[in-house]
């Protein structure tokens, strides 16, 4: 089974958007269906969907639907612009780390006001477009991503990855898994170690799937095994994705995260992130204004519905830390690979 083809995490069809759901993933496969756009922010918000181009795109088609119901209640392109206005600030709320959703719905929102003389079906079909345009860019960037991290992979790379950022995370092809899938097509013998990523296993769960699932030898490890690989000699580099960068080149990815790093440079492994400039604020000059998910308490202190430590207990669940730039060995971007990232050599991207 080619997963990425045959599941795609997110696909548009009829006006309606249909969401993989990821918390029932590998044993069960069921797509949520998306009708309303607080049915987009509660799927965001519920993690039916994740991983930050995934709820970027998610968004984007999340006011194409309250503009469809705008127009079906008769209103105005100037009410429907309002209506999309006010969605837009819900779904950003539904998630404050990653950048890409408030990218998105900025995006569409900026496509609104420049056509806010349009008639209502105009526009609507305008937004529609617009989003679809967002997707296939997504999977466009995501193999410019794999393409260029490619060339940081040896033949018989032992590659270690912490979370997903694949397919499921994307529109499709993957961030960081998209590094290690460009690498096999080149025909270069991969294996993967995937840090099972607690407390929600997003990689224990997903990215194992991917792998198992596309046929790349993978291993699965705890999240505490990772430096004792390290020590041994068993880990070549790490990749992994990003759900915002600051202009200096610092990345919030899932918890864990910065402490990988800070063993890979000790160990003088090199520690690559992969992500889309979507993902880079540049309204935001390091790491320390990026705002920290915390999470339900019981995402720690459960699995599924048992209990796994005494009541009463207290527990933290951030969802996230912030890898200062001077630990990452560079950013892999659709635009090429920026080592020893840092704010002139981002701000050149975009320029270019």
């Amino acid at each position: 089974m080619n997963r990425e083809k045959d599941l795609p995490t997110l696909y548009w069809k009829n006006h309606t958007l249909y969401l993989i759901d990821q918390r029932y993933l590998p044993g069960r496969i069921e797509y949520r269906i998306c009708r309303s756009c607080p049915d987009v922010a509660d799927s965001i918000k519920e993690m039916t969907v994740r991983g930050a181009p995934a709820i970027g795109i998610s968004a984007a088609f999340g006011l194409v639907i309250e503009a469809g119901s705008a127009l079906k209640s008769g209103l105005s392109t100037e009410k429907m612009i309002e209506k999309i206005t006010l969605a837009g600030a819900e779904l950003i709320k539904a998630r404050p780390t990653a950048v890409n959703l408030a990218w998105g719905v900025e995006r569409m929102l900026r496509l609104a006001a420049v056509n806010s003389k349009l008639p209502a079906q105009e526009l609507l079909n305008r937004l529609e477009e617009e989003a679809l345009a967002i997707y296939e860019e997504d999977v466009r960037n995501n193999r410019l991503i794999g393409r260029f991290g490619a060339e940081l992979v040896p033949d018989q790379a032992n590659i270690l990855t912490h979370c997903n950022a694949g397919a499921l995370a994307t529109g499709g092809y993957g961030t960081a898994l998209g590094v290690v899938r460009a690498a096999c097509e080149e025909g270069k013998q991969i294996h993967v170690y995937i840090d099972e990523t607690r407390p929600l296993l997003q990689g224990a769960r997903l990215t194992a799937f991917e792998l198992y699932h596309e046929g790349i030898a993978a291993t699965l490890i705890t999240d505490n095994a990772a430096g004792y690989l390290m020590a041994l000699g068993k880990i070549d580099l790490i990749v992994v994705g990003a759900d915002r960068i600051a202009a200096n080149g610092d990345a919030a990815n899932k918890i864990g995260t910065y402490g990988l790093a800070v063993l890979a440079r000790y160990h003088q492994i090199p520690f690559y992130v992969a992500a889309p400039l979507s993902t880079i604020d540049r309204d935001l000059a390091c790491g320390s204004g990026i705002v920290i998910e915390e999470r339900c308490l019981t995402e720690v202190t459960h699995l599924e519905q048992c209990r796994v430590t005494v009541a009463g207990i207290k527990a933290f669940n951030p969802a996230f830390d912030v890898t200062p730039a001077g630990l990452i060995s560079a950013i892999i971007t659709e635009k090429g690979v920026i080592r020893q990232p840092a704010a002139e050599k981002i701000a050149a991207l975009f320029t270019a």
